[in-house]
């Protein structure tokens, strides 16, 4: 393993995943559920979209964006819905989480799986893609991905516990669907343009 390759893909991913819709959706869960089960889930997933990364090279770019973004819209809108029907008739203001009912591998899951679908043909795995091909070190390229985005999911999901401190459940439950719904329209009109 070369670590300067690590550093360089490193300090290339982690800037290009901090604006985008996975850390969002990160913080969205660490808000939610129980952080070390919500990091659990993200980091698989982000491990797995890595590791297809370094495998694919260059290729994913030729995966159909259209579908790919028409995909992406449905599964946001559903998310945003879920989250406004979720909380419906709770009178929940603030979440103890210690308390919640959720398990492990309930969180895990769906952390997995909206990371799964988030990331794929997004921005920072086409780049690892392409350091992947460019500098023929698959491990090094890899490590480095992998450990950017954990390094932001990290800090989300952080944000995420931190923001029930001092934001009532219910806000951040709302202000999540608005910016759920608005991705789900920004992916829809990429995929008809």
């Amino acid at each position: 393993m070369n670590l300067a390759v690590a550093a360089t893909v490193f300090a290339v991913v982690f800037p290009a995943e901090l604006p985008d819709k996975t850390a969002l959706a990160s913080l969205i869960l660490g808000s939610r559920y129980r952080p070390a089960y919500v990091f659990a889930g993200v980091a698989a997933a982000f491990a797995v979209h890595a590791a297809l990364a370094v495998t694919a090279g260059g290729l994913l770019s030729l995966l159909p964006h259209r579908a790919l973004e028409i995909t992406v819209a449905v599964l946001f809108a559903a998310g945003a819905v879920l989250l406004l029907c979720d909380r419906r008739g709770r009178g929940e203001d603030h979440v103890h989480l210690h308390s919640r009912s959720h398990g492990f591998w309930r969180v895990v899951g769906t952390s997995f799986g909206v990371i799964m679908v988030a990331e794929f043909g997004d921005l920072t795995q086409i780049v690892t893609a392409t350091l992947a091909a460019r500098y023929h070190d698959p491990v090094s390229v890899g490590i480095g991905a992998m450990l950017g985005l954990w390094a932001v999911a990290a800090l989300a999901i952080a944000g995420g516990q931190g923001l029930l401190k001092l934001i009532p459940i219910t806000w951040i439950t709302r202000a999540a669907a608005a910016v759920m719904l608005a991705l789900a329209v920004i992916s829809l009109v990429a995929a008809l343009a």
